[in-house]
């Protein structure tokens, strides 16, 4: 619950609520943040007000660093998801949910790269909402693979200064902590272990040595061991900060003493770098404890050296005098390459450049770039050193803008071949195209532009610019509860504020400098805070039940109408996610029913706009339910006033509306389908909300096992259960959705059986086949028979939403006539390349839903 921290009373409350405290001097604007925007073509959300709202503004000489920086910050927009009015916000690592990933979809292995690209954002209900969401939603997995939540959470904090905030996770900290201490500490050895497919890094090197080839023998790695370092020094600053003095020596004397063993154990002198320790004994002669190549069949090797090398330099944990690892970065027989750098080394004997996801042995992968990015300004910043300089930065940060391309449009994907910049067989339609696993913005804003955080009333600026640059501009960066703008020119001609390199805090010129340096600032402190509880979407429905319950007038297949309000926006190409209505129509009508009465304030509505054959209606009316009727709304503001694509249609009432549906009455361009890709209907809340009271017209809704309906299988497998295809928990056809299965039936036409016990009439039937890139989907035909008179008869269907069954849609079978009858069946004849998944069975006594 939002308001459920388990903390103290005052910080229960603020992390929930947006606080923000700006005592600016407004100035005028550095940058014209329109014509930024309006210099790039490629843009889906088009919403540039979010932009200007809620992003720091990047300007620079170099258009690919600049470019690439504001494409960075739209794909995270497609990412950012609206759990619930509980929860909030949370971010997605694909764009679709695969089945190994959370509530909502996220995955842990990412979220340190997203987070310290998400602590940039002016809005601090979104980081806030996506910090809880790991130990506070149900199903949200923060231990499914290796990741650096603790450190992630001090990121932020030297970013937002918040106190509350670091009280609120500072719990949740310790709890991430304590469960990989648990599940992955090796006393014996004073190390982390486990494999590198729990890094995110499958068929690596090592992994390809053992009989887990995809998985990868357990070992003591660079990665998981920086990432725990990292997580002791956030822990005991937090600690030192909130007055828990005890926590603070116990948590330093952890970090101090992992740190040593990782310089014991991981390196090698002779190889000069930081390698992956074997575990286990393991095949061909591969001996525990032995790092790689040290036994086994590469025993000798001068080689293996991996991008894993680098990480331990992401967090600082080296001492001085092992620098000597960064030579080979740089070194086109090492890891340096057009398109790179590789992930592993370029001689290796095992090096690989995969065609197809996922080998983490050559490829390029944005993931382990970023983490690279992130090493090597904390080298230049924090480190003695001269084996790199600023210009090696600058050359891998603009190979990595470079790799960001595809089709002459900005790009990204799982990973890229080193050589040619190619995404091709790692950017899965509808799965890992414009993929968040990785971090960009962070770099340039940290790395590039230099502006390094700290926990106290300060900041460094350390710009890693080229030479010859002239100019660049960071603009409107909150820090603090300041906003701060970085300038430097020249000339003092191309943004007319002065010359040199110039700090504004809150409008004010503070410091400045005649030539590129470091500066330290500080900057006073914000005591006052204003408390705002933010309004909730109370349309979204990811898998809470059958309300929230969205209808529509009609629909294509594969874009129903549970995409319209499952928290997430999007409108590249064409996705799943989003209702689209059949063409032709004058009219067409899209609704949510609540359950209950709600308070809303404002309507959002996504409209779609290819330009050919999915417009923005030419006008639309919205109405609310009232007096057991539809009412009209003509005191509305619309912003903008006729509808527009690729950005929100805002829709505020003059006068709050408590009602328990709403609908969007649609008016198609002639000859036209009319789509949207989110539906959101805000208002204020209070905690806990009320419960729906509304009457459920689906006859196979069965959430709490009561008598009926009762549903029954021919087979089902193991793992697999009905319960999951009638609680209405699931109406979002992503790959995730748990189901039903006929995995390793013996039949090839399998029966699900649903008694409704007293005969009812029956007209509609929705189904979801489950998909998931070749395991279950929809079978190759179905056939719906009811029971009259002790006799199983075929039911003739009038209309069906498509063809034959589709994976991942809603299915909907309309019959002829309405049949009375206890029960009903589907007859599933399997295909016979895979088996058949239901995620969903909705049964209507009527067409209406």
């Amino acid at each position: 619950m939002r308001t459920s921290f388990g903390i103290a009373t005052a910080a229960l409350m603020l992390l929930g609520f947006i606080s923000i405290a700006h005592c600016q001097t407004k100035q005028s604007s550095i940058l014209d943040k329109q014509e930024i925007l309006d210099r790039y073509s490629w843009w889906d959300n088009q919403d540039w007000d979010w932009y200007k709202e809620n992003i720091p503004f990047f300007d620079s000489p170099d258009s690919a660093f600049t470019e690439i920086y504001y494409y960075r910050w739209e794909v995270m927009t497609k990412h950012l998801i609206y759990g619930s009015p509980e929860h909030g916000y949370t971010f997605t690592e694909f764009i679709n949910r695969p089945f190994w990933s959370g509530t909502y979809g996220a995955i842990s292995c990412p979220l340190g790269h997203q987070f310290y690209e998400v602590r940039w954002l002016k809005n601090p209900q979104i980081v806030n909402d996506f910090a809880r969401y790991w130990f506070e939603v149900p199903g949200a997995e923060p231990r499914s693979y290796s990741n650096w939540y603790g450190d992630s959470m001090w990121a932020v904090y030297k970013v937002n200064q918040d106190k509350n905030f670091l009280e609120t996770v500072y719990p949740y900290m310790i709890q991430q902590y304590n469960g990989f201490e648990k599940e992955h500490f090796e006393p014996g050895h004073g190390m982390f272990m486990w494999d590198g497919m729990h890094d995110g890094m499958e068929l690596n090197i090592n992994g390809r040595q053992t009989d887990r080839e995809f998985d990868g023998g357990d070992g003591f790695r660079p990665t998981l061991n920086s990432y725990m370092y990292a997580d002791l020094l956030a822990l005991s600053k937090a600690s030192a900060l909130l007055g828990e003095t005890d926590r603070t020596k116990e948590y330093t004397k952890k970090a101090e003493k992992l740190k040593e063993r990782v310089q014991e154990e991981l390196w090698n002198q002779d190889r000069q770098f930081f390698f992956h320790q074997f575990a286990f004994d393991e095949k061909d002669g591969i001996e525990a404890y032995s790092l790689t190549y040290e036994t086994g069949l590469y025993a000798g090797s001068p080689h293996g050296r991996e991008a894993i090398g680098f990480v331990p330099w992401q967090f600082n944990l080296p001492d001085p005098g092992y620098e000597e690892a960064w030579k080979y970065l740089m070194d086109e027989n090492y890891f340096y390459s057009e398109y790179g750098p590789t992930t592993t080394e370029r001689n290796d004997p095992q090096f690989l450049v995969a065609d197809d996801c996922c080998v983490w042995s050559g490829n390029s992968w944005p993931y382990a770039n970023t983490q690279t990015l992130v090493a090597m300004a904390n080298l230049l910043n924090n480190y003695d050193q001269d084996v790199i300089d600023n210009n090696d930065y600058l050359d891998i940060l603009q190979i990595y803008a470079k790799t960001h391309e595809k089709d002459g449009r900005p790009y990204i994907a799982e990973a890229a071949d080193p050589f040619t910049g190619s995404w091709e067989g790692h950017d899965d339609h509808y799965h890992s195209e414009h993929y968040l696993h990785s971090g960009y913005i962070n770099n340039v804003i940290t790395g590039l532009v230099g502006l390094r955080p700290q926990a106290e009333n300060s900041f460094v600026l350390n710009p890693l610019i080229p030479e010859d640059w002239d100019y660049f501009a960071l603009e409107d960066v909150d820090y603090h509860g300041h906003s701060l703008s970085i300038v430097w020119d020249r000339h003092g001609s191309h943004y007319n504020r002065g010359q040199g390199l110039m700090i504004f805090v809150d409008g004010e010129k503070v410091k400045s400098s005649e030539t590129i340096q470091k500066l330290e600032v500080s900057i006073e402190p914000v005591e006052d805070q204003t408390l705002h509880q933010p309004p909730v979407n109370y349309a979204v429905n990811n898998g809470r039940g059958f309300f929230p319950h969205i209808t529509v007038s009609s629909y294509q297949t594969g874009h129903s109408s549970y995409y319209a309000n499952e928290g997430n926006y999007w409108y590249h190409e064409t996705p799943a996610n989003r209702w689209v209505s059949e063409s032709g129509s004058d009219k067409e009508w899209i609704a949510v029913d609540f359950g209950v009465e709600r308070p809303i304030n404002e309507i959002k509505l996504y409209f779609l706009d290819d330009g050919e054959e999915i417009v923005p209606p030419t006008g639309y009316e919205i109405q609310t339910w009232n007096d057991d009727k539809w009412q009209s709304h003509s005191s509305t503001n619309h912003t903008p006033q006729s509808p527009v694509g690729k950005k929100p249609n805002i829709i505020t009432f003059t006068e709050p509306q408590n009602t328990s549906r709403i609908r969007v009455q649609l008016t198609p361009q002639p000859n036209q389908a009319v789509g949207l890709t989110e539906l959101e209907a805000w208002g204020p809340a209070e905690f806990p909300l009320a419960q729906p009271t509304d009457e459920i017209k689906n006859l196979a809704y069965n959430p709490d096992g009561k008598l009926y309906p009762i549903f029954s299988a021919s087979y089902t497998s193991p793992g697999s259960s009905l319960t999951n295809v009638s609680d209405m928990m699931h109406l979002i056809p992503y790959n995730n959705s748990p189901a039903w299965t006929s995995e390793n039936s013996p039949n090839k036409i399998d029966w699900i059986e649903i008694n409704l016990g007293p005969r009812k009439p029956i007209q509609g039937i929705d189904i979801i086949f489950a998909g998931d890139r070749g395991r279950a989907g929809a079978p190759a035909s179905i056939e719906i028979q009811y029971l009259d008179q002790g006799e199983w008869n075929t039911a003739e269907v009038q209309r069906r939403s498509s063809e034959k069954p589709t994976p991942m849609a809603l299915n909907t079978f309309i019959l002829e006539e309405p049949v009375v009858s206890n029960k009903i069946r589907l007859m599933l004849t399997h295909r016979p390349d895979g088996y058949t998944g239901i995620s969903e069975i909705m049964v209507w006594s009527d067409d209406s839903r």
